[in-house]
């Protein structure tokens, strides 16, 4: 039986670095594994590592970056929050660190150059031309590189990357475009609705298995049962919500429908650990290496290595 196989990668900021060790495990214990995928699909940090790993990147090579560099993409400064009003009319980093980071990993590479399929969500805040004819309205936006009229193939890797990885109020606007988190922080049923679209991926449904790495699940929750909350109350948790509850979309939604052929790994954190936090690494590789990895090396076994 021939199955078209995908990876889908969750956006989290520097917890980036779970996803990078887990997939740094499941290769060593099942060497070939990654070479078998045919599609990387990636929101935000998962859309750096899918860019990575499509580019020749190996996992490891994936993890010393994010604990080598992380703490120069997400450096707070002094000056920089005085200029900011603390991040209130500022976003909190600039993004010439990541972007530094990404030409030294990337260089010119186009999208059409990556050895592998890939899908990298962003959010187009409009980027239509100016026409009279055409209602303005910002949208979804998915870049690929599959072949034909709609595809991302002349796009540079590094403005991508940075599209789908520039959080709103973390980092600033890019190129119109802000972090794909606000639209698919789970990208899975993305990557569905792709390799089966008869003109880019053309799969049976049948045929796909799809394999799904969070980036670790924050044990949020709001100790109220009633609240006539409004902008105020709203305004410090709504990016995390839309960010983190669409994922639990996604999942549900795989499931249905490729059942077996669809599995989830996305591990409880002992407590909450923002996309910024770059002094809980420690706490993220303890993390990392906790996750028993039995059933998920079963399932690739079955799915993936036959």
């Amino acid at each position: 039986m021939s199955t078209y196989k995908i990876l889908s990668l969750d956006g989290g900021g520097i917890r980036g670095l779970i996803t990078s060790i887990t997939l740094e495990r499941l290769e060593e214990r099942n060497p070939g594994f990654l070479s078998q995928v045919d599609l990387i699909a990636g929101t935000s940090t998962g859309g750096l590592l899918a860019l990575g790993l499509a580019s020749g990147l190996s996992p490891s090579q994936a993890r010393s970056i994010y604990e080598e560099k992380g703490h120069i993409v997400f450096k707070d400064t002094f000056v920089g929050n005085i200029l900011d009003a603390g991040n209130f009319i500022g976003a909190k980093y600039p993004v010439s660190p990541l972007r530094d980071e990404l030409i030294l990993q990337f260089g010119e590479k186009r999208l059409s150059d990556l050895s592998k399929k890939v899908l990298i969500s962003s959010f187009d805040l409009d980027n239509n031309p100016q026409d009279p004819d055409i209602t303005r309205n910002w949208k979804a936006k998915f870049f690929h590189n599959y072949p034909g009229a709609d595809s991302d193939g002349d796009q540079s890797v590094v403005d991508v990357a940075i599209r789908t990885a520039n959080a709103p109020s973390y980092f600033p606007i890019y190129q119109g475009y802000i972090d794909g988190g606000v639209v698919a922080n789970n990208p899975s049923m993305c990557a569905l609705a792709q390799a089966i679209h008869s003109s880019t991926g053309g799969q049976d449904l049948q045929d796909i298995v799809l394999l799904s790495l969070g980036t670790g699940h924050n044990p949020h929750y709001l100790p109220i049962q009633h609240g006539d909350w409004g902008v105020l109350h709203w305004a410090t948790k709504i990016i995390t919500l839309v960010m983190e509850g669409s994922a639990g979309l996604a999942d549900y939604q795989c499931k249905q429908l490729l059942g077996q052929r669809y599995l989830r790994l996305n591990p409880i954190l002992p407590y909450p650990i923002s996309m910024d936090q770059v002094d809980e690494i420690p706490k993220m590789v303890e993390v990392a290496d906790g996750i028993n990895l039995d059933e998920t090396e079963t399932w690739i076994r079955e799915y993936y290595l036959y």
